[in-house]
């Protein structure tokens, strides 16, 4: 069988094409139903919209991972060079005879290329609101970098994703391939939040006290290092090292190899030194999660209850009460049910949606010292 080239740029040209395609749908949609209005208000809509659909690729992307779709199709940034699977017909019909039950089927080059197409729309819309902000800079009461850092941020993620497949699922770059897609979410929400608090009439930001929104800061660093865990049990398929809850393998504190566990700069099922990775160390890999996921959302529990008598604030409250519930809901049913789908992709849904809710907070607040500004969507303002 003749091997592959691992990149193949020949459909690149096509598959963009595709994106423009499919993000002209949304930016009709914005554009018909606020032709009318103010640009910050156009801007906004179509941060939100955009933030929306990467919400869905963050969750397509999980989707892709756990139907181990990840190689559907072996080459970047099309399928066998071609645009679509239906291309590269006789050679995923190849791929399939010489390995049935192997990475590369038609359904799973499918899922891996639908994953592609939307990923290249968001892209468009991405420089859409690049575009749309260079022309309204002096009319905008919020910074032209931001779209030019999330446009910069997408194009880094694009690479992350072909280095996914070239690499062969290499734990690092998948899991930071996930969180890229998680700071996307973030640098779009951040946007969203100084569009709403822009201009005339806006609502000015929620003043919180100095260690509340200190203590804001901090849980959503220790939601960043749960992700992060997370991300790399999944991505070293760790989920199943114990299967019942609360013990592990019978016992509260198992065997676990925590050197290789945590080894980061390693091959899939594989240690530093090319051996197959010991149970052991899929242990610790799964139980540090477990353990570490009681702290965060004992911590997610305890900001909501601090937030909730704040004005301007009891909705955020609401939703974090109700997102770290379905985290622990769906945590716990991957391990007792062995990681069914629905479940699998819900819980990195509800990583991703407390990733966009704490988002929002820290960039509609401000400390209660701070004066309220005329152009309140100010770097240095938000994250203080």
């Amino acid at each position: 069988m003749q091997t592959q080239a691992l990149y193949d740029l020949a459909p690149v040209a096509r598959i963009m094409l595709l994106g423009v395609v499919i993000a002209l749908g949304p930016l009709a949609w914005v554009w018909l139903r606020n032709r009318r209005a103010e640009p910050t208000q156009r801007l906004r809509v179509l941060t939100l919209v955009t933030l929306f659909l990467t919400f869905d690729l963050v969750l397509f992307g999980a989707f892709t991972r756990l139907t181990d779709s990840g190689l559907g199709c072996p080459d970047w940034p099309g399928c066998y060079g071609s645009v679509s699977p239906v291309g590269a017909g006789a050679s995923i019909a190849a791929a399939q005879e010489a390995m049935p039950g192997g990475p590369v089927t038609f359904s799973k080059a499918w899922v891996e290329m639908i994953h592609r197409y939307l990923a290249t729309a968001v892209g468009v819309l991405i420089l859409v609101l690049v575009i749309v902000s260079w022309i309204e800079r002096r009319r905008l009461a919020v910074s032209f970098a931001w779209p030019l850092l999330t446009l910069f941020w997408i194009c880094l993620q694009g690479a992350f994703g072909a280095l996914t497949v070239t690499m062969k699922l290499f734990p690092a770059i998948v899991t930071l391939h996930l969180l890229g897609g998680l700071v996307l979410l973030a640098l779009l929400r951040a946007q969203a939040a100084g569009y709403a608090h822009a201009g005339p009439g806006a609502a000015a930001p929620v003043s919180l006290s100095g260690r509340l929104r200190t203590a804001l800061g901090l849980v959503f660093a220790l939601l960043w290092l749960q992700i992060a865990l997370g991300g790399w049990v999944s991505t070293n398929y760790a989920v199943l090292a114990c299967s019942e809850f609360p013990t592990c393998q019978g016992s509260w504190w198992p065997e676990m190899d925590f050197q290789r566990g945590f080894a980061l700069w390693r091959a899939l099922g594989l240690d530093t030194l090319g051996e197959a990775i010991p149970f052991a160390a899929l242990t610790a890999i799964h139980y540090v999660h477990r353990l570490c996921a009681y702290g965060v959302l004992a911590a997610v529990f305890w900001l909501a209850w601090r937030l909730w008598p704040v004005a301007g604030m009891r909705t955020t409250a609401r939703l974090l009460l109700a997102l770290a519930l379905w985290q622990f809901a769906s945590g716990l049913t991957n391990v007792v049910l062995d990681w069914p789908l629905l479940a699998a992709v819900g819980h990195t849904g509800g990583a991703a949606a407390l990733v966009i809710v704490l988002t929002g907070a820290l960039f509609s607040t401000r400390t209660a010292t701070d004066p309220v500004r005329s152009v309140p969507f100010n770097t240095s303002q938000a994250i203080r």
